[in-house]
């Protein structure tokens, strides 16, 4: 753990994970690792223990899930996506032909996952991987990572320098974890390489195969929002309770665009991300496929929402249960630089709220007499747009 860490001594430290680093030169060397490639890119690493700090990270503040899809997909990333899906037309065609996987589904990981390539992560791989294998929890699995980046890295698909990502290790255009990328990634730009990070055609059409061997069907879609009968009884309610389409026409559930239910189409299962209150969506078999991807049912319906917007569909039709919206990320943009007008040293305006914007959210918050929950709202940049405009005509 991190407290236990710090607490040693930093020459025990260091000797520790270099310790650590010679049992991993002898497991990489049995993995097929050459000597020169470890010698060359791990064997003078150093820790970071800020990524320890990641790992033992308890959540300052529970996400609404209205604030979690305002910011993955608004107007901006559709409007992307959408010239991303033209830009890419014909692989997006041959990817599809080959995985069975539609273009705007792809599209959505790209751009949840790192914004089409523009958001990659900055941490070094090896150094992060490497000090999650030698330290804290988990050190079995982040062994086996550690060990597949040099895999990677031998084989000659990605070089080090190139490496970067998340600190847990996801790297790339639509962010593989190393031993999904020996599993799952291809080559599909006919360079020789399987390349996630320089080549689009690979990233997306390794996240087509990864889809694809997860049970993807395209004829199937992910899933459609529907409008609940008075007093429902949400207890069919979850993922995994699949039901007949005939089930949910007996409890009187409806699309909420009006269509009738068609009574011969595959299982489906409820989801109320927010209770019943809020929007519902019979979901099926490829919305478990997205969720496979990245264990959360808020990011799923993030992937199906972005992937419906690139068919030209709109938003939800029934609104979140809250009277206090979240932001989208030119909102966000916008709140950061009021922040920094105030005087509030928190970086960049650039949407990503951090702990340094909640820092300062929170403070603007208390002095507003709400509570400081450090919340990124709509109702926050009304008041602080409103504090501008009067502090600019006085």
């Amino acid at each position: 753990m991190l407290a236990l860490a710090l607490a040693a001594p930093l020459p025990a430290l260091a000797d520790g994970f270099s310790d650590c680093l010679d049992r991993l030169r002898v497991q990489a060397v049995k993995r097929g690792v050459s000597r020169a490639t470890f010698d060359a890119h791990a064997a003078e690493l150093q820790p970071d223990l800020s990524v320890l700090e990641q790992l033992d990270a308890q959540p300052e503040f529970s996400t609404p899930i209205w604030d979690y899809l305002a910011a993955l997909v608004d107007d901006e990333r559709a409007d992307d996506g959408r010239a991303m899906l033209e830009r890419w037309r014909d692989v997006l065609q041959k990817v599809e032909a080959r995985y069975g996987v539609d273009p705007a589904t792809v599209v959505a990981v790209w751009g949840v996952e790192s914004n089409y390539g523009r958001s990659l992560g900055k941490r070094p791989l090896l150094v992060s991987l490497g000090t999650l294998a030698c330290m804290g929890r988990r050190q079995d699995y982040f062994r086996g990572e550690f060990l597949d980046t040099l895999k990677i890295i031998d084989e000659g698909h990605i070089p080090a320098e190139r490496l970067t990502g998340s600190w847990a290790g996801a790297f790339g255009q639509t962010q593989f974890m190393p031993s999904t990328f020996l599993r799952l990634a291809v080559d599909f730009d006919g360079d020789g390489r399987r390349d996630l990070v320089d080549s689009a055609p690979d990233a997306l059409a390794s996240t087509a195969n990864f889809l694809n061997k997860g049970g993807w069907k395209n004829d199937e879609g992910w899933g459609f929002e529907v409008s609940l009968p008075p007093g429902f009884d949400t207890s069919v309610a979850g993922r995994r309770n699949r039901q007949p389409m005939s089930s949910w026409i007996a409890r009187g559930v409806t699309r909420a665009d009006g269509n009738a239910l068609a009574a011969n189409g595959p299982d489906r299962a409820l989801l109320l991300p927010a209770g019943v209150a809020g929007p519902a969506f019979l979901v099926g078999r490829n919305f478990n496929v997205i969720y496979g991807y990245n264990a959360s049912e808020s990011y799923a319906l993030a992937i199906a929402h972005l992937s419906d917007r690139l068919r030209g569909g709109g938003e939800f039709r029934t609104p979140w249960p809250t009277d206090d919206p979240g932001l989208s990320r030119a909102g966000r943009r916008e709140l950061q630089r009021l922040l920094i007008a105030r005087g509030h040293d928190i970086g960049e305006a650039d949407g990503a709220i951090g702990a340094k914007s909640r820092k300062a959210i929170a403070q603007e918050q208390t002095a507003l007499g709400r509570k400081a929950d450090g919340r990124a709202s709509q109702r926050l940049l009304e008041a602080l747009r409103e504090m501008s405009g009067a502090a600019a005509s006085e």
